[in-house]
């Protein structure tokens, strides 16, 4: 490619070179991009940039030639059209203090690629990048959805949601976050789209403490069905469309994060169900499980609109260590011993109609251009 032709390709930045900033580099990369990729230590930028792999992070994976890296954070966002942020939930506030003089006079959307809470103060991503960079809201845009970061890197085809309160931001977003094997829908439900990502890797734990344990499928089966209900009952009480939570965000998340061995939050709670201890868990951990710093702020914000979550205040116990985790099963699906009507979303009580609905919503997203879940539009 001549330097005209890549200096004609839209330039994007994606702050945050993990496994899942470095595959939301290369979606973006093969979409068309010129991807700067902001790295905390030079050695990787190095990989990335020279290399064109990151080793540590996606074993294996080669790199596209428009990918770039520099551990200059002025650097990376220079001229960004779109910038990306992936950084650990719990570092983002103190990362965005150096984000906002450099971007001062730009008006470039700013999307976060992040599914978790601030564990302070309970705020969503967003929330914090709005306070932080004294932005519009309108600027603001998440993405979410069933990504496995290792199954993406290899160009599996999968969906995205792009959320913001702006129509004109997510489908802007929407347009340049997509390629042959990365489709992207868009709404504008910014707070069920968010929350479906951090709730879900909560009940992604509980999975992985009773895999850990040994318990079978039809254990793991009435976790995923329950804590869809607890998740949407939370979602909504602040605000979220319980159809959302039967979308990519929500339900396709769910499976994907619940089901597979790559999952961070599965693989922590199965260190958990096999016996570690929390902090012995973290150590082991080469990234960040975000369910595991999410569990305390989302129960506080639960308790604080009276929404009711058994299977995570019986994951908090084995996180504090006051339950054995072979004792979790019998407790994680119902929070007393009386008779309850299955409500299977959004406080409604019936037969499996709705979990199929649902169900079947999110596969049709992946069908020939189905709609889904309505509000979720390519």
């Amino acid at each position: 490619m001549s330097r005209r032709q890549d200096a004609a390709r839209p330039r994007v930045a994606v702050v945050g070179a993990g496994s899942w900033g470095t595959t939301f580099g290369k979606i973006l990369a093969d979409g068309g991009a010129h991807v700067t990729m902001w790295a905390r230590r030079p050695e990787l930028a190095s990989e990335i940039q020279e290399g064109k792999r990151n080793s540590e992070y996606l074993p294996g994976i080669n790199l596209p030639r428009d990918m770039h890296a520099s551990h200059h954070l002025s650097e990376a966002l220079d001229g960004a059209e779109q910038i990306y942020l992936s950084i650990p939930s719990q570092a983002v506030r103190q990362n965005l203090k150096a984000v906002r003089p450099l971007i001062a006079d730009s008006d470039a959307p700013i999307v976060s690629l992040m599914k978790g809470v601030e564990r302070r103060t309970g705020l969503r991503m967003s929330q914090v990048i709005e306070q932080e960079l004294h932005c519009d809201p309108a600027r603001i845009a998440v993405a979410s959805g069933p990504n496995l970061a290792l199954e993406i890197a290899r160009e599996q085809p999968t969906a995205a949601v792009i959320s913001s309160t702006s129509q004109e931001t997510a489908e802007a977003v929407a347009r340049r976050a997509r390629n042959q094997y990365f489709r992207t829908f868009v709404n504008t439900d910014v707070i069920g789209t968010e929350f479906g990502g951090v709730l879900k890797n909560l009940i992604a734990v509980a999975i992985g403490i009773v895999d850990g344990v040994g318990y079978g499928e039809n254990t793991k089966a009435s976790i995923i069905t329950r804590g869809l209900v607890e998740m949407t009952d939370f979602a909504v009480a602040f605000g979220a469309h319980h159809e959302t939570l039967q979308g990519l965000a929500g339900l396709g998340d769910l499976i994907a994060t619940c089901q597979s061995p790559l999952s961070r939050n599965n693989t922590a709670g199965r260190l958990l169900g096999q016996g570690y201890r929390f902090d012995d868990v973290v150590k082991q951990m080469n990234q960040t499980a975000e369910g595991l710093a999410s569990v305390a702020p989302i129960l506080q914000l639960a308790r604080e609109v009276g929404v009711q979550m058994p299977i995570v205040e019986q994951v908090k116990m084995v996180l504090d260590g006051t339950m054995n985790p072979r004792d979790i099963a019998p407790h994680l699906t119902t929070d007393d011993d009386t008779p309850q009507g299955e409500r299977t979303t959004n406080g409604q009580a019936g037969g499996g109609g709705a979990l199929w609905r649902s169900i079947q919503r999110a596969l049709d997203q992946f069908r020939n251009g189905g709609r889904g879940a309505p509000g979720d539009r390519p």
